[in-house]
């Protein structure tokens, strides 16, 4: 079967429930055949959680693995005095979990509402064994995921606070509405995060976060609704500001 075919959710061999799935075309299940997809969803669980909800911690062993299928998953890390630090944001359709391991290293919450597609340790990674393209799939995420981590760094050691906080609304943008972040007009989004979670991901006092979302209305950036809501107005503006704070 050609990868054209397999990407047709018309085609009648792809189980029903993996027909819509953007994790199927854009995650790692796009490298499981029809065959397999059907195995894999005869051991598949979705659910919903709310923000908040702890999804799994550091310590807890790994029994699933899950795709992101729509929402905002917060992974943090614990420190010895009880803080957490925020260390990263997972969005659809990346992979939840670590294969080949016993637990994950951070706790992973959700940000906002979540839906998950989940699916036990052993039969995936059954499929990592059967299917190279999966393992490479899953490589290249894990890669992404360290790529983005040393540009975080970047951005937490050198850029300034509207710089920093001007990275971060690019980067949701990114994530959220990929499309929308390369064509023109007004894009209203929900943040992610409410302010204080923002300062601590991008090593901000609360007050800074407000003052420099103050700032960049000013500039005719974004537009501040109620809650988490914002309008941006000027993407290109807000990525100019990413990069040089002009």
């Amino acid at each position: 079967m050609t990868n054209g075919q397999r990407r047709d959710i018309h085609n009648s061999d792809i189980p029903i429930i993996c027909q819509a799935c953007e994790a199927r075309h854009k995650g790692v299940c796009g490298a499981l055949s029809p065959s397999q997809l059907t195995e894999l969803s005869k051991n598949t669980t979705k659910s919903v959680h709310e923000h908040n909800n702890r999804l799994h911690s550091s310590d807890q062993d790994q029994e699933h693995y899950s795709n992101i299928l729509s929402g905002v998953v917060k992974l943090t890390k614990l420190l010895p005095d009880g803080r957490q630090q925020i260390v990263g944001l997972q969005f659809a359709p990346d992979f939840l979990g670590r294969p080949f391991s016993t637990q994950n290293n951070v706790i992973a919450e959700a940000a906002t509402n979540v839906r998950l597609c989940s699916f036990p340790k052993k039969v995936l990674e059954k499929f990592i064994e059967e299917s190279p393209e999966m393992e490479r799939r899953l490589h290249e995420q894990h890669l992404n995921e360290l790529d983005e981590a040393r540009d975080w760094m970047l951005t937490l050691g050198r850029k300034t606070a509207i710089e920093k906080l001007a990275s971060f609304l690019v980067l949701i943008v990114s994530h959220i509405d990929p499309e929308r972040s390369h064509q023109e007009g007004d894009l209203a989004i929900e943040l992610p995060l409410k302010r204080g979670d923002i300062a601590d991901y991008l090593g901000l006092t609360i007050e800074t976060v407000s003052r420099q979302l103050t700032n960049l209305r000013k500039k005719g950036v974004l537009e501040i609704g109620a809650k988490r809501a914002i309008k941006i107005v000027n993407l290109e503006r807000l990525k100019t500001i990413a990069e040089s704070g002009n």
